[in-house]
């Protein structure tokens, strides 16, 4: 998956948590996901249309009444569904609600090695400075994210690299995804 399309998967509160119950199992009806998830159902609704959408998953034809659809995840999907899995598995459940954040992940597999603000910035493209700078200092203040300022350079710049979790989120998404 290219870095562009795992921003726009990401975009979704809840799309990790759908693919990820998806891949663990859970039915795919939308009760069984509301429940696994604990989303509203109108965030749900849109998570769901979004992922529709991306070709991530489908209607199950043939299967369920048309009030009650039943989905399944895609070719592509069963890949984003594993990666998603993967990184639910490696994050406490205190964190979800910054996983659900829509730059969390995408900045997380920019820093799979050490990075200045416009290295991150450059390789998400559509990201803002502002969108950026609250991502970072978020997960600073969750130990995700580490900050040092490289003193030798002319002016100041600083440094930013996962760690803790972030460090785990990163080096399980950088695997999948491609930086065109």
């Amino acid at each position: 998956m290219y870095i562009d399309a795992f921003v726009n998967t990401t975009s979704r509160a809840w799309a990790i948590p759908i693919l990820a119950n998806l891949h663990a199992g859970v039915a795919g009806r939308q009760a069984p996901l509301l429940a696994a998830t604990g989303a509203s159902r109108t965030a749900f609704a849109q998570s769901m249309d979004h992922l529709i959408s991306l070709g991530l998953l489908e209607r199950n034809p043939g299967y369920g009444h048309p009030l009650r659809p039943e989905f399944r995840l895609t070719e592509t999907g069963v890949a984003a569904a594993a990666l998603a899995h993967r990184v639910q598995g490696v994050t406490a459940e205190d964190d979800q609600d910054l996983l659900r954040r829509s730059w969390t992940l995408p900045v997380l597999t920019v820093l799979h090695r050490p990075s200045h603000f416009n290295d991150i910035k450059r390789n998400l493209r559509t990201i803002t400075d502002r969108a950026l700078s609250q991502s970072l200092k978020t997960m600073e203040a969750r130990h995700w994210v580490q900050r040092t300022v490289d003193e030798a350079a002319r002016p100041p710049r600083s440094i930013y690299r996962a760690v803790n979790t972030g460090g785990l989120i990163s080096s399980v998404t950088v695997t999948d995804v491609r930086f065109a």
